[in-house]
């Protein structure tokens, strides 16, 4: 029998209690982590088969030509890996003259994709289990089919209208012409082969094989900058990250080229302000930490690019000084200066993972725009990533174009920890929701006491690219005006992608509770 794929009712998740756990975006993705868990394997096995599975059943967000971030508590430290990409070499700000701003699709938003060398070092430096394991789920996914999503078949069918003009996508992804429907089966051996490949060769052949060949031809094909030279030197960097105190609790965020220091910009503004005073949902509450992220967004679409090539130094835009001088600015009866230099749009999947022996990982891959650039490497599966676009042509700007340089990127895992010990792997996935969504998790979990799937459920805030602020439904009434006298443009809106989907695993004295974004198919899962 045919029947409605609508869900009419507010909807109501348990959060998951166990001593090992999984939380990702789509189901079968969860399921995939949690089997490697079962098979002996460890938190960093269980992450990374969550995320290349995600490449076969969540081709909304992610893919094989995915870039990659991760924080992981090894089980003494904690560890920040950036595998996004460089440029390719070739481009310079003169191959985009006359453009007012970088291309959306095509071969000239494509930067060497990173996610693939994401899971080779993360296997090799923190799993257990042989890399190849992690591969079975996603393999048997594209080989045989499984059935789509609710969500994800929604995502997928907005998509198709964004790519006419691409042939491969259009034959791998939309076979039949359309997109798949809910709970219809869909497959891709190519992806199959293509993974296998991955795996018996732990990624040297996407980097420097047949692979690597198939993309650097490609581009050459159909008029791309990208050589095999660009990705033989794709390199993946440990880095430190970044961090602000909050309310007892410390927020970790991967130093730039991410916008994670955005969300540490303004839980440092809203420290001073007290948000326990006004009630939560209220006006005063949503107006001081809309008034906070407007703030961290004007710093960070100022400054923030490549780290090698920013002119000021991450920890400058932490300074003490500074955020008090921010939070003093903001008054409670009046918006602030309209904002400029939100990008609209994104796609990305984030997932968490957490074992018995204490390590936890907080990883996030993304193409930015949907199933990405619209280039798909013909008998491959691998749909390019668009990160490219992120770029600004302003001359002298940090994050101008140029060739070798890693874009401005919105991904952003987040991780907490308490007096030096691990606490909290989350993200909230969704463009420049990600900062927007951390903040609103840390306030909610740490100024009201919410737990992990509360604050998951609990309607959401949204600053909008023209400076508007939507508002999910479930705020009191009388906020929407409220916030109106003081001078905000306040939207309504459906639960859709524009407010993200979280993950978030925290650590009790035995086991830990995790839980999954209503808003996405996905799910927790553990034992």
């Amino acid at each position: 029998m045919e029947f409605s794929w609508d869900f009419p009712y507010p909807s109501r998740r348990m959060p998951v209690l166990a001593r090992n756990v999984v939380a990702t975006s789509q189901p079968l993705a969860a399921q995939a982590g949690l089997r490697m868990l079962l098979k002996g394997g460890n938190a960093a096995d269980a992450a990374l088969a969550a995320a290349i599975t995600l490449t076969v059943v969540e081709p909304t967000g992610n893919g094989i030509g995915s870039d990659a971030f991760a924080i992981i508590w090894d089980g003494e430290k904690l560890r920040g890996l950036n595998s996004s990409g460089r440029s390719p070499r070739a481009w310079t700000r003169r191959r985009f003259v006359g453009l007012k701003s970088m291309p959306t699709y095509g071969w000239d938003t494509i930067t060497v994709p990173g996610a693939v060398q994401a899971w080779v070092t993360l296997s090799k430096q923190l799993g257990r289990l042989p890399f190849a394991d992690l591969f079975e789920p996603a393999i048997a996914y594209a080989e045989h089919g499984y059935p789509v999503s609710p969500v994800t078949a929604r995502r997928w069918q907005d998509a198709q209208a964004h790519y006419p003009k691409f042939a491969e996508i259009n034959r791998t992804f939309f076979p039949g012409g359309r997109a798949p429907r809910p709970g219809e089966a869909f497959r891709c051996p190519q992806q199959a082969a293509t993974l296998a490949a991955i795996a018996d060769s732990h990624g040297e052949t996407f980097y420097r094989g047949r692979l690597a060949e198939a993309i650097s031809a490609c581009a050459a094909a159909e008029g791309g900058a990208m050589t095999l030279t660009d990705l033989e030197t794709h390199r993946a960097d440990w880095v430190e990250p970044v961090s602000v105190d909050y309310r007892g609790a410390r927020l970790h965020e991967i130093p730039p080229n991410g916008q994670g220091i955005a969300a540490l910009i303004a839980l440092g503004v809203l420290h001073h302000l007290e948000l326990r005073r006004f009630p939560v949902d209220s006006a005063d509450s949503i107006h001081l930490q809309v008034e906070a992220m407007k703030s961290a967004f004007a710093e960070v679409f100022r400054h923030v690019a490549d780290g090698e090539h920013m002119r000021v130094k991450p920890a400058d835009l932490l300074r003490a000084e500074l955020l008090a001088a921010k939070a003093a600015e903001i008054r409670m009866d009046r918006a602030g200066r309209p904002l400029a230099g939100v990008p609209a749009g994104g796609g990305t999947v984030y997932l968490t993972a957490a074992d018995a022996s204490g390590m936890m990982v907080s990883f996030i891959q993304s193409n930015y725009l949907g199933f990405g650039s619209g280039v798909v490497i013909p008998g491959t599966g691998i749909a390019m990533q668009n990160r490219g676009c992120a770029f600004v042509l302003e001359e002298g700007h940090p994050n101008c174009v140029a060739g070798g340089k890693r874009p401005f990127h919105t991904i952003i895992p987040g991780f907490v920890t308490r007096d030096g010990k691990p606490l909290m792997s989350f993200g909230v996935m969704g463009a420049h929701m990600q900062p927007q969504g951390h903040v609103q998790m840390m306030v909610r979990m740490f100024d009201y006491g919410q737990n992990p799937q509360t604050a998951c459920d609990a309607p959401r805030w949204h600053v909008a690219p023209d400076a508007s602020i939507a508002l999910e439904p479930g705020f009191p009434s009388g906020v929407i005006d409220d916030l109106k006298q003081r001078g905000h443009r306040v939207t309504t809106e459906a639960p859709t992608s524009l407010f993200g989907g979280g993950q978030l695993i925290y650590r009790l004295k035995d086991g830990y509770v995790a839980a999954s974004d209503p808003r996405k198919d996905g799910q927790a899962v553990g034992y």
